[in-house]
């Protein structure tokens, strides 16, 4: 089908506009960390919030006001997560990775690599992007809450960016 009628479209136009504003409403209000990208629970928000303005478009069953009230409850929720996790150590581990320890002083970690299905090749990607020349001039890779590869390079001072990120007692030094 390809046309069914010029309300619709109206439809779409106006409630699509009045959703769109409300949306950037409630992320405004909310703050910058609603849309953050970093961790899988934020990335899960996202899609949500997404996933509704579009349900608010094309469903003619959902008025606007259940679909801004669905926004408020994802944003609120987030909000509250992210709110008490920074007070509550326990809940921030339990909605959030830890960064991992793939490289270290130059060479692979092979059971961090297995635990978070991650293969070498992937590892070098992320070293040739960096810059590196090698793995024996990294200091360090780390794959981060957000999935991101973090790439240090040697230096002449100890790491102090790898103050949050376990390393694995045989590695120590």
């Amino acid at each position: 089908m390809f046309f069914d009628t010029w309300m619709g479209l109206v439809r779409v136009v106006v409630v699509g506009f009045l959703a769109y504003v409300a949306l950037i409403l409630l992320l405004r209000v909310s703050g910058k960390r609603t849309l953050s990208k970093m961790n899988a629970f934020d990335l899960v928000v996202t899609v949500a919030l997404g996933s509704t303005l579009a349900t608010i478009l094309l469903s003619e069953t959902v008025a606007l006001a259940e679909g801004v009230m669905a926004f408020a409850v994802l944003i609120g929720l987030q909000f509250a997560i992210t709110w008490l996790s920074v007070r509550w150590p326990w809940l921030s581990h339990l909605v959030k990775a830890e960064p991992t320890l793939l490289v270290y002083h130059g060479r692979f970690l092979p059971g961090a690599l297995q635990q978070q299905r991650v293969t070498e090749a992937e590892v070098y990607t992320a070293i040739r992007a960096q810059g590196a020349a090698s793995v024996a001039a990294v200091e360090a890779v780390v794959l981060e809450t957000d999935g991101s590869f973090t790439v240090l390079e040697r230096t002449s001072s100890a790491p102090t960016a790898l103050a949050a990120v376990e390393i694995p007692e045989e590695h120590a030094s």
